[in-house]
C-alpha cells in the first residue's frame, strides 16, 4: 500500500522546489511476541510469559513507553529487571533526534537479548499508520499514534489461547493529557513512577526515577537563589543583535564560585568572559552551552587567585556568598589584570552525562533526601531520593542530573548504578575513566569480524605492489616492555658516499579499510590510552601487538619514508613507499645507548644506530637554531609489583640521547609527510598545528625570571628558545629546569585541523611551517587518515569520498582533539592515583622542593625527587593563624615575617590525607622555613 504527500518548499538562492515523499505501508510486520498465532514471523523477541511481580499489573504484560519516558526515564528502562519493551518506530526516531547519547543507549537496550525489547515499525503497519489531522501538532499526532499502537497490540494478543485477563500492553506515559486519553479509549496507561512503585520485589528501582519538571520546582526553599534564565526565543535574539554571546560554561577547579565561558571566534583577546559568584554562575555545569550578558566595564574584574574549594559540607540554600568566603562582585584587581566580566542568562543545550561519586548521607534519622558529590571537581553536588543510603555510603556510584530550579542551591539529580566500594583499585579506574570518557568497552563482535582471519601471511599479491626491503638492518627502539611497536628506523651508507636514512612505519592501513565497523570504531577511540599498568588499545590485540607491531625477526607490512642525505644531515631526496621490512632488532632506549656507545661493537645494527644518533645530533642543532623550543615537563615512571599490580618504586623519568634520537627522526618523518599530502590535498590533509601563546600567557614566566634579575624575550618561538638557553643563576642548577616547566604550562595545546579549514598552520614549538602525525598508527586515528591521503598522494591506493569532505575531516578532527585531551587527563589522573597508593603505605616523608607558584592563600610546590606537585594552604581568616599578605607583581606571599618567592627551595612533608575518601589527595605541609603556627605541628609529627 503506498501513500504520497506533496509539498513545496524554498530553495537557498529563492526558488521553490516541489517535492513528493512516498510512504509504503505493509501487513506483513511482525509484532515479534512468541505468544502470537496470527503473524508469521521467523523469530521473537518479546516472551509469552512476560511476568514482573507488579500491584498494579497482576497479570503477563509488556510495557509501551512514549517519548518522553524513553528520554528521562532511561535509567530504569536500562535495569535488568525491566524486559519485554515495545520500542515504537516512532519513539525512537524521535529520541534519535533529540538525544544522540539517549538514543545510543536506547540501541544497546534492543540488542541485549535478556532484555526482550522489540522495535516496532509502526510508521509503515497498515493499521498503525495515522496522517496528521487539520490543526492537530506534531507532538498531539506522535501521541496519538503510540495510543493506536498500543491499541493494536492489545487487539492483535487477544487470540484464542488467552482468557481475558491474558497478556496486555500497558502505557508508560508522563503526559497527563496523553494518559487521560489512553484510559478514556480503553486502554491502560500508568506514569513511569506509578509504575515503578507497584513492583513489588524490587522497591530499590524507584532511586532510578528522574524527577519530573514539576517536581523539580517542589525542591528548595522559598528564596529565590539563582535569577530566572530567559526563554530561548529571547536569547536567540539576544544572540543576533548581539546583546548575548553564546559559549562553552567552563567551571574553575580551583574556585566553585568562579567560572568561565569560552566564546568561539570573537578575536585572541575576548574569546572568555570570567563569571564570578553563584547568581552570576546560574546552575550552568561544566560544558554545558550558555547564553551570557556582559556586565558594564567598570564591573568588570580579575580571576580570583584564592584556592577556593567546596569543603564537602552541605550549605544551606539561603547561604550567602559572604558566608562562603568570597565577597560579592565588586571592581577588584589591577587594571591589566581584568577580564571581560558577565553572567550567564540562560542555558541553550545542557551536555550532561551521569557523574561518578559518592553520597553524603543526610545527618536527618530515616531521610531519603541526600547529597552526592562528584568525584569531578568542576561539577556541583547533587540532591537524589534513595533509600539505600546506608548501603551506597562507601562505594562509587553514579548520578544523573535531571534538573536545577531557582530555589535550590544544588541540583536535583537520581541513582543511576553503583561501580564498587571506594578505594578498590578496579573501581577507581573504573571511575578514572567514566569521568574521562574514554571508551573502555571490549571490541564488539562485529569489530572483531573485520580482524584478518589467522594465520596470516603476507601474499604474493602484496609482495607484488610493495618495495622489498627484507634485507636492510632496520631495528625499533622503544620503551621497555612496549609490544605496539609503531616505528622502526635504518641507517645505510650509498655508493656515492651518502647516507640513506629510512624510518618505516607500521602499515595500518593495509588492515582497517574505510567505513567498515573496525574503522568507525577506532575513528571514535581516536586514540590509544596508557594507564599506570593498563592499556586501553584503539585497535584490537590482534593488530596492536602482533600484525601491525614492527616486532623484531618477523616479516611486517609497513609504510616507509626514506631520505638521501648528506652527513651533515641536509636532505637531497625523499620519497614515500609501501614497503615489506624485517626488523632485526626490537630494542629498548637504554640498550640502543648501550650498543652506540660500546667501541667493541660493530654489527650491522649498532653501524646504523651510530649513523642515526650522529644525523640526529645534527637535525636537532638545526631545529634549535630554526628557533624550536626544548622544553620541560616532569614525567614519572612506576615500578609494579608483579601479583598485586600496587606501585612499589616511583622514579622520574631519565631521557637519554637515544630518546631524542627517536624523536628527532619521527618529527621529520612527520613535517616531510605534511608536505607532500599538503601538495596533493591542499583542501583536505589532515594537520597538526601548535599556536603562539598570546603575550599574556608568559606574564608569570616574566615574573619569575624577573625575581632572578634575568630577563626572558617572548617576541618569538627562537627569541624565547634562546632566552631560556641562557637564563642560568649560579649555584641554582635546577633553576633553568624550573624555568623551562613554567614555560611549558604557558604553551597553547597543539590540535589537529583540516587544511582547507584554516589559513595558520604553523607549529610554534617545533618551528615548522606544516606538521601532520604519521608515525604512530597503532595508537592514533590521525595517523591512519595520513596514511590514506599519502597513499593516495604516492597512487598506492584508491581515494574514497570522506577523505576528500573537508566538512567531515574537520569534523574528525574536533573527535580525535576531544579524545586526545581526555586521554591525557585520564593519564594523569591515573598518575595521581597510583601516587596516592605509593605513598598511603609509607606515612610521613619529608623532602626539599621548589615553590612552583604562589597563591593569596598557597604555594604550589614541586618536589623533582618524585615529581610531585602539592599545595601548601594557610589560613589567614582565624584571628590566631598567621597574617597573609599577597604582592601580585612579584608575585610573592608573606606569611606573617617570611616571604615566599617562585622557585624558593623549602622543605615540606608528603603524606596521603584520607578524611575525605571522595577526594583522597596527597598532602603537603611546611617544614622549612619554619613558621610559628604552621609549621611545628608537622615537625613534631614528623620526627
Amino acid at each position: 500500500m503506498l501513500k504520497s504527500k506533496t509539498f513545496v518548499t524554498k530553495t537557498r538562492s529563492g526558488g521553490v522546489m516541489k517535492i513528493v515523499r512516498e510512504h509504503y505501508l505493509r501487513d506483513d510486520i511482525w509484532c515479534g511476541s512468541e505468544a502470537c498465532t496470527e503473524c508469521k514471523q521467523e523469530s521473537t523477541v518479546l516472551q509469552k510469559d512476560a511476568i514482573i511481580e507488579s500491584n498494579l499489573c497482576v497479570f503477563p504484560h509488556y510495557l509501551l513507553p512514549d517519548t518522553n519516558v524513553v528520554l528521562h526515564q532511561i535509567d530504569v528502562l536500562d535495569n535488568p529487571l525491566i524486559r519485554n519493551v515495545i520500542i515504537l518506530q516512532i519513539v525512537l526516531q524521535e529520541v534519535r533526534h533529540r538525544s544522540p547519547p539517549v538514543y545510543k543507549r536506547l540501541k544497546d537496550i534492543t540488542h541485549d537479548k535478556d532484555k526482550h525489547v522489540y522495535t516496532f515499525t509502526n510508521e509503515h503497519h497498515r493499521e498503525t499508520f495515522i496522517e496528521r489531522e487539520p490543526g492537530e501538532s506534531a507532538n498531539d499526532r506522535n501521541d496519538r499514534a503510540i495510543r493506536v499502537a498500543a491499541t493494536w497490540y492489545n487487539q492483535h494478543l487477544k487470540t484464542t489461547e488467552l482468557k481475558e485477563d491474558g497478556l496486555k500492553v500497558v502505557l508508560l506515559t508522563n503526559d497527563r493529557a496523553n494518559k487521560e486519553k489512553a484510559v478514556e479509549g480503553g486502554l491502560l496507561a500508568y506514569t513511569c513512577e506509578e509504575y515503578v512503585k507497584s513492583l513489588i520485589a524490587n522497591p530499590e528501582l524507584m532511586d532510578h526515577l528522574a524527577l519530573t519538571s514539576k517536581e523539580h520546582n517542589k525542591v528548595g526553599t522559598d528564596k529565590v537563589v539563582f535569577p530566572e534564565h530567559l526563554p530561548l526565543s529571547r536569547i536567540q535574539a539576544g544572540i543576533k543583535s548581539g546583546t548575548f554571546l553564546q559559549g562553552t560554561f567552563r567551571a574553575s577547579r580551583d574556585n566553585y564560585l568562579e567560572a568561565t565561558v569560552l566564546i568561539q571566534g570573537e578575536g585572541e583577546d575576548s574569546n572568555e568572559v570570567l563569571l564570578k559568584g553563584l547568581p552570576q554562575l546560574n546552575r550552568a555545569v561544566n560544558n554545558d552551552v550558555v547564553a551570557v550578558q556582559l556586565l558594564p566595564r567598570d564591573q568588570w574584574v580579575a580571576p580570583s587567585l584564592v584556592l577556593l574549594q567546596d569543603d564537602g559540607s552541605a550549605k544551606d540554600d539561603d547561604t550567602t556568598e559572604e558566608e562562603e568566603g568570597e565577597k560579592p562582585l565588586k571592581n577588584v584587581g589591577p587594571e591589566l589584570a581584568r577580564k571581560p566580566t558577565g553572567k550567564v542568562v540562560g542555558i541553550i543545550k545542557r551536555n550532561r552525562r551521569p557523574f561518578c561519586g559518592m553520597l553524603n548521607v543526610s545527618s536527618i534519622k530515616e531521610a531519603t533526601r541526600h547529597l552526592f558529590t562528584p568525584a569531578d571537581r568542576h561539577v556541583p553536588r547533587i540532591y537524589i531520593e534513595t533509600r539505600q543510603a546506608a548501603v551506597l555510603v562507601s562505594q562509587r556510584i553514579m548520578v544523573a542530573i535531571d534538573g536545577w530550579n531557582k530555589y535550590s542551591r544544588y541540583p536535583n539529580g537520581h541513582f543511576v548504578r553503583s561501580l564498587g566500594k571506594a578505594g578498590d583499585k578496579e573501581t577507581e579506574t573504573e571511575v578514572l575513566l567514566l569521568e574521562h570518557d574514554i571508551p573502555h568497552q571490549a571490541f564488539s563482535q562485529t569489530v572483531l569480524s573485520f580482524l584478518p582471519k589467522m594465520p596470516w601471511t603476507i601474499t604474493p599479491e602484496d609482495m607484488a605492489v610493495r618495495e622489498d626491503l627484507r634485507q636492510l638492518m632496520v631495528c625499533s627502539v622503544d620503551p621497555p616492555g612496549c609490544t605496539d611497536i609503531d616505528d622502526a628506523l635504518h641507517c645505510r651508507e650509498l655508493d656515492n658516499g651518502n647516507l640513506e636514512v629510512g624510518v618505516h612505519i607500521a602499515d595500518v592501513g593495509h588492515f582497517i579499510r574505510p567505513g567498515n565497523a573496525l574503522d568507525i570504531e577506532a575513528g571514535n577511540r581516536g586514540t590509544t590510552v596508557y594507564l599506570c599498568g593498563r592499556r586501553i588499545d584503539m585497535l584490537p590485540e590482534l593488530l596492536s601487538s602482533n600484525l601491525c607491531s614492527l616486532r623484531s625477526n618477523v616479516e611486517r607490512l609497513s609504510f616507509s619514508c626514506i631520505w638521501e642525505m648528506n652527513h651533515k644531515a641536509e636532505i637531497l631526496k625523499t620519497r614515500f613507499t609501501k614497503s615489506v621490512i624485517s626488523s632485526k632488532a626490537s630494542l629498548t632506549y637504554a640498550e640502543a645507548q648501550m650498543r652506540i656507545d660500546d667501541a667493541s661493537m660493530n654489527d650491522g645494527i649498532t653501524k646504523s644506530l651510530r649513523g642515526l644518533d650522529k644525523l640526529a645530533k645534527s637535525l636537532k642543532k638545526q631545529r634549535i637554531e630554526n628557533g624550536a623550543l626544548t622544553l620541560s615537563s616532569v614525567e614519572v615512571r612506576f615500578h609494579m609489583d608483579s601479583e598485586t599490580h600496587d606501585p612499589i618504586d616511583l622514579q622520574t623519568k631519565e631521557l637519554i640521547e637515544t630518546n631524542s634520537m627517536v624523536e628527532e627522526f619521527m618529527v621529520l618523518a612527520n613535517i616531510s609527510v605534511a608536505q607532500k599530502i599538503y601538495e596533493e590535498f591542499s583542501e583536505c590533509s589532515l594537520l597538526r598545528k601548535h599556536a603562539a601563546p598570546p603575550p599574556s600567557n608568559y606574564d608569570i614566566l616574566n615574573k619569575a625570571a624577573k625575581s632572578k634579575g634575568l630577563q626572558i624575550h617572548t617576541d618569538s618561538a627562537k627569541a624565547l628558545a634562546d632566552s631560556l638557553n641562557v637564563a642560568t643563576v649560579d649555584g641554582f642548577p635546577y633553576f633553568n629546569t624550573l624555568l623551562r616547566i613554567l614555560a611549558t604550562r604557558c604553551m597553547m595545546q597543539a590540535v589537529y585541523f583540516c587544511s582547507g579549514m584554516d589559513s595558520d598552520f604553523n607549529h610554534y614549538g617545533l618551528a615548522s611551517p606544516i606538521y601532520t602525525h604519521f608515525t604512530s598508527p597503532i595508537r592514533r586515528y590521525s595517523d591512519i587518515i595520513v596514511h590514506r591521503l599519502l597513499a593516495v598522494a604516492i597512487a598506492a591506493d584508491g581515494t574514497y569520498p570522506d577523505l576528500v569532505d573537508k566538512h567531515k575531516l574537520s569534523a574528525l578532527c574536533n573527535n580525535l582533539n576531544y579524545r586526545h585531551k581526555m586521554a591525557q587527563y585520564a593519564q594523569r589522573a591515573s598518575v595521581a592515583f597510583n601516587t596516592q597508593l605509593f605513598f598511603k603505605s609509607r606515612g610521613i616523608l619529608k623532602e626539599e622542593g621548589y615553590v612552583l607558584f604562589v597563591r593569596k592563600n598557597a604555594i604550589t610546590v614541586l618536589v623533582p625527587k618524585f615529581g610531585l606537585e602539592g599545595t601548601v594552604f594557610f589560613d589567614g581568616k582565624d584571628r590566631s593563624g598567621p597574617k597573609l599578605s599577597f604582592d601580585e607583581e612579584v608575585p610573592a606571599l608573606t606569611v606573617d615575617q617570611h616571604i615566599f618567592h617562585m622557585f624558593d627551595k623549602v622543605k615540606v612533608t608528603i603524606s596521603v590525607d584520607s578524611g575525605n575518601i571522595q577526594h583522597q589527595k596527597i598532602r603537603m605541609e611546611l617544614v622549612e622555613p619554619m613558621i610559628p603556627g604552621v609549621s611545628r605541628e608537622i615537625q613534631l609529627a614528623s620526627q
